[in-house]
Order: C-alpha cells, then sequence, then structure tokens
C-alpha cells in the first residue's frame, strides 16, 4: 500500500481535488491522506462537507491581513513537519495557489514525488494573474507528474521542455466533481423573482483590485438599470478589497441580491438558474460550458482558451463599455445566446480522477490497471 497525501487550501481546490480524493480513498492500493492548509478557512470547509471529506490534517494556517510571502513562510515550515513525519510516497495538489507552490517546493526538498494537477495552464504573462502563473510556472518545474487537463495544456508544457513521459491528458477533475453535484443542486433561493432573468456574478481576481474593479461595478450596475427584467446575484468573496467595494456600491440597489459565497452545490444550483454568468474565476470558466451557460470572462487573459476557442466562453477584459456591450448583446439576441449555450465542455468527461488514479498505480505500484476509454474531452 502506498501512502498519498493531498493538500488542499480554497474551496477551487477542494472542489478539483474532492473526486480524486474519493477515488483513492476508495482504492485498497492507496493510504491517501487528505492535509488541509485552511488557506481560505471557511470556504474549504464547505466544500469538504459536501463531499464527505474529512481532513487528517489541518494546519488552519489562514491569518486575517496575510500576506503571500507571511502566508508561503508560514506553509512551507508547517508542511516541512508534516512531510517529515508522514513520509508519504508521494503528495499531490492542484491548480496555482500558494499551497500548491509550498506543496511543490515542500515535497522537492523532502525528495517526495509531487503530481500536479491541472497542469500546464498558462496566459504567458506573471503578471496575470498575480501570484498564480508563477506558482504554476514552478510547480511544473517541480513535478514528477503532470496531470494536463486538455491537450492544449499538455502542448505547452512540451514547448517548456518538461519530459512527455510525465504529461498524462487526463481531463479535469472540476467536471468529475460537477457531475457529482448538478444532479441534485439545490434551487440556490435567495429571493428570486421567478420572471426575471438572472446574471451571476463572481468577483475576486487580485489583478481586478481597485479601479478594474470600479470599472467592472459600473458595467454590472448599468445592465441592472437598464433591463428592468433583469436580476443580478452577487456572492461576495471575503477578501476585504472586494467585499468593500461591491457592497458600498450595490448594497442598496435593486434587483441586486448581494450574499455570502455559496455553498458548491449552491453555487451549480446558481449557475444552472442563470442566463448568463459574468466572472473573473478560472473554474466558472470550466463549469458553465458543462451546463450550457454563455461566460462573460471579466479579465484581460485567460490560461483556459479552450472554452474561447470553442465559442462558449468570451474574453471581454475590464472596460464598463466593453462588458456592458457585449453582455447586452447577450441578452437582446437569443441567436447569440444559444450559439454560447451549447452544453459543450472542452474540459473532460468526468473520469479524470480514475486516469490520474491509474497512472499512480502504474507508476508507484507497477499495476497495469487499464485508462478509462475514450478522450478526456468532450467531442
Amino acid at each position: 500500500m502506498k501512502k498519498i497525501l493531498c493538500t488542499i487550501g480554497t474551496r477551487p481546490e477542494a472542489i478539483k481535488m474532492a473526486p480524486l480524493i474519493r477515488a483513492l480513498q476508495a482504492d485498497p492500493a492507496f493510504d491517501c491522506r487528505v492535509l488541509a492548509t485552511a488557506q481560505h478557512r471557511q470556504m474549504l470547509d464547505q466544500v469538504l462537507d459536501i463531499f464527505g471529506i474529512v481532513p487528517d490534517i489541518d494546519l488552519d494556517i489562514m491569518q486575517p491581513g496575510q500576506t503571500l510571502s507571511g502566508l508561503t513562510g508560514r506553509l512551507l515550515l508547517r508542511l516541512e513537519e508534516v512531510l517529515a513525519r508522514e513520509r508519504p510516497d508521494a503528495v499531490l495538489a492542484q491548480g496555482d495557489t500558494t499551497t500548491v507552490l509550498a506543496a511543490a517546493l515542500a515535497a522537492f526538498h523532502e525528495r517526495i514525488p509531487f503530481g500536479h494537477v491541472e497542469a500546464g495552464l498558462r496566459t504567458g504573462d506573471l503578471d496575470s494573474p498575480f501570484p498564480e502563473e508563477m506558482n504554476r510556472v514552478v510547480a511544473s518545474q517541480l513535478s514528477r507528474w503532470h496531470f494536463a487537463p486538455t491537450g492544449l495544456a499538455a502542448d505547452r508544457l512540451l514547448a517548456e521542455g518538461h519530459d512527455g513521459a510525465r504529461i498524462h491528458i487526463t481531463g479535469n477533475t472540476v467536471i468529475d466533481a460537477l457531475h457529482h453535484v448538478a444532479a441534485t443542486a439545490p434551487d440556490p433561493g435567495l429571493g428570486l423573482d421567478p420572471a426575471r432573468r438572472m446574471l451571476l456574478v463572481t468577483l475576486h481576481r487580485r489583478e481586478n483590485f481597485g479601479a478594474p474593479l470600479q470599472r467592472i461595478c459600473d458595467a454590472l450596475a448599468a445592465l441592472v438599470r437598464d433591463n428592468p427584467d433583469v436580476q443580478m446575484v452577487l456572492p461576495v468573496h471575503h477578501n476585504p478589497s472586494v467585499r468593500e467595494v461591491i457592497r458600498a456600491r450595490f448594497s442598496t440597489a435593486e434587483r441586486v441580491i448581494l450574499c455570502e459565497p455559496l455553498d458548491y452545490a449552491a453555487f451549480v444550483g446558481a449557475m444552472q438558474r442563470a442566463t448568463l454568468i459574468l466572472s473573473d474565476s478560472g473554474g466558472v470558466q470550466e463549469e458553465a460550458p458543462a451546463l450550457g451557460k454563455p461566460v462573460l470572462v471579466l479579465r484581460d487573459t485567460t490560461e483556459r482558451p479552450e472554452a474561447v476557442m470553442a465559442g462558449v466562453t468570451r474574453l471581454v477584459g475590464t472596460e464598463t463599455e466593453t462588458i456592458r456591450a457585449a453582455a447586452q448583446q447577450l441578452l437582446d439576441d437569443p441567436a447569440a445566446h444559444a450559439a454560447m449555450a451549447r452544453h459543450h465542455s472542452p474540459y473532460g468527461d468526468g473520469r479524470a480522477a480514475a486516469r490520474i488514479t491509474a497512472v499512480l498505480r502504474r507508476d508507484l505500484l507497477g499495476d497495469a490497471l487499464p485508462m478509462p476509454e475514450g478522450v478526456p474531452m468532450a467531442a
């Protein structure tokens, strides 16, 4: 039996690691241990409850007003202690946060193989997203296994000189999670008017703090004002740089529903209810197309161009008029809306966790467990 340490720190990481954790825990060949850094405490716990995952180790690392350097330093020291005590055969982490960077580096220091779930995403700009682009570039340099969600992600890794034998196209585990939750996702409630169309908005990206966030808010306010049959739902991120701006702008606005971040099941329900989604989130760019929901991406760059290329998401930046015009077109033109609402997922078929498990069994145990049939990405 091989010991695998799965590290999670934020809500998106928990969502995307949950299917893999469940797959490894169900496999008698592995002793899967779960380490929560709790980089985001409340939002992480919501997801763990939905998937029935209880961390074996909880670092509870979050501190008010924490800096990136302070967080990184605390994580490295605590992870060093855990790895020295646990001595896992492999460490796995997903994505691009400080937790992932620290897990990869701590595993490297302890000479423990590291597996990067959702490897190969790139914008080519270290400042966008910040610091996530740097985190994933460094994690790739330290990885024994690159679990790439798409062929394009794998191509980026090859172009950077990574060994092709260590790159595995698996699909994205977020589609596994979405399949698990979507069939039973509850109505989000929130006092929605069933006669009105719904805009769902999520905002949290660090590079949008300040003037870009103000411009986005201007666009959102104009959309609600100009469309009396529209209501907007905006779960407010806990980061004060987002929360203070959003609440100051919309706390008394008509047809704008501000709420605390929804748990994952309720958020999937909200996506299913939405007419249009505007977001700077990475995960939403992957989830919403699989639900047939158009997404306007409130960023200047994206590391997920597959959905843009497929025509199911659109990169609109942070300029007020560009956002407003793009959203208004989709609200006014049924054909334009239908062209983006095609239930097309370029990110997976719901079997990514099984593919990753098969690779780990082969490389750690010498087993020839067959990979799931089919291609990771939807046609």
